[in-house]
């Protein structure tokens, strides 16, 4: 990897975003209809690659729900409304209307309902009773504390999630959670992350998790690069830690651990780039925030947004444009990528030559300055 002078004493990798690269078709094309793009991890088969982000401007119990039907994931947050209070309609309608000044100050105050057990259980077996795949996530620091009430409910993938997550962090305050003891001792696969280097994905998976989230989430909701300077473009975080994934399955005798592209997803053509650059799955927050069922009305927001001391997030207004339906399947009405995602998907993957997301993996790829 070439390596770029910043300045006498300082040097480094030149790394691209999405929007840097394009993809490269093959000599061959394929009839939209004929290709596939289910996604199976551990023993959950999904008829999409598709992750909704774990959000509460997008994920509720029953937007949960409605994409396990469509055919993806959905994670709902356990730190989020759902299980701090009853009923928060009320709250997310507040969110809704809140002055821009005054939002981030609001969504703290909002935010410091404690989290209650048994509206974990609840909200999990709400998700249960309708048949579809059941995923939560939790922070690793509250994973130990609320880990028990996930697992009597029954959740069938546990998602442990934060800005950036490490098999290895330093703590002389606390006991930090060791991810190794803690994926070994549980019965359900477990995704975990984000990162965004070989090294640090390497660690990750063989802590034994079933995924890798590549990336910081929330990428049009998040502040991260401006608040604390940190950021990896996606392209080539991808392909690091898809190396990562390749070089773990010769070390652990052909252990694959999947890889999901977790933010700075757009739109349609963002979804497919992520996946020729390794990535098994995506996990997406602003596309379906625009849909009319989801809980934010409009606006998108993650969990860094009502951060008590450093809020890295904010309140986005992005307005909604369909149903999940329309914006998963279409038909889409408009030309910018931003409805029919996984038709899109399909579209790309017959344009470019390939039947299957694995293949698909396999695209040429360029590096292709974006048009403005």
């Amino acid at each position: 990897m070439t390596q770029v002078e910043i300045g006498r004493g300082k040097s480094g990798r030149r790394a691209y975003a999405l929007d840097e690269i394009g993809i490269v078709p093959s000599r061959r094309t394929r009839d939209p209809e004929e290709v596939s793009i289910s996604w199976q991890i551990d023993a959950y088969r999904f008829d999409s690659p598709l992750v909704a982000s774990p959000m509460d401007s997008v994920v509720s119990p029953q937007t949960a729900i409605e994409i396990g039907r469509l055919g993806g994931l959905g994670v709902l947050d356990l730190e989020g409304l759902w299980t701090r209070y009853e009923d928060p309609a009320p709250l997310l309608e507040e969110v809704a209307t809140l002055d821009r000044a005054a939002a981030t100050a609001r969504l703290q105050e909002i935010y410091t309902a404690p989290i209650k057990d048994e509206l974990i259980g609840r909200r999990i077996e709400e998700i249960r009773a309708a048949g579809v795949t059941t995923a939560v996530r939790l922070s690793p620091q509250r994973t130990v504390q609320h880990h028990k009430a996930v697992i009597d409910a029954g959740v069938d993938i546990f998602v442990i999630r934060g800005t950036t997550v490490s098999a290895e962090h330093v703590s002389g305050r606390a006991e930090p959670l060791n991810l190794k003891q803690f994926i070994y001792e549980l019965d359900v696969p477990v995704i975990v992350g984000g990162c965004a280097t070989y090294t640090a994905a390497l660690h990750l998976m063989r802590t034994g998790a079933a995924g890798v989230l590549v990336g910081f989430g929330g990428g049009a909701s998040h502040t991260t690069r401006t608040v604390l300077g940190v950021v990896v473009p996606m392209a080539t975080a991808i392909s690091d830690v898809a190396a990562a994934r390749r070089d773990y399955m010769d070390e652990s005798g052909g252990r694959y651990v999947h890889v999901i592209a977790d933010g700075s997803m757009g739109g349609s053509g963002d979804i497919a780039k992520a996946i020729a650059c390794g990535a098994d799955a995506i996990m997406v927050g602003s596309p379906l925030a625009r849909a009319s069922e989801a809980p934010g009305r409009g606006f998108h927001w993650g969990s860094e947004a009502h951060h008590p001391e450093l809020p890295r997030g904010k309140r986005v207004e992005f307005g909604t444009i369909g149903t999940l339906r329309e914006i998963l399947h279409g038909p889409s009405s408009l030309a910018d990528g931003s409805m029919n995602l996984l038709g899109a998907l399909r579209r790309t993957m017959a344009t470019a030559g390939y039947s299957d997301l694995k293949e698909f993996q396999r695209v040429e790829v360029v590096v292709a300055p974006p048009q403005r």
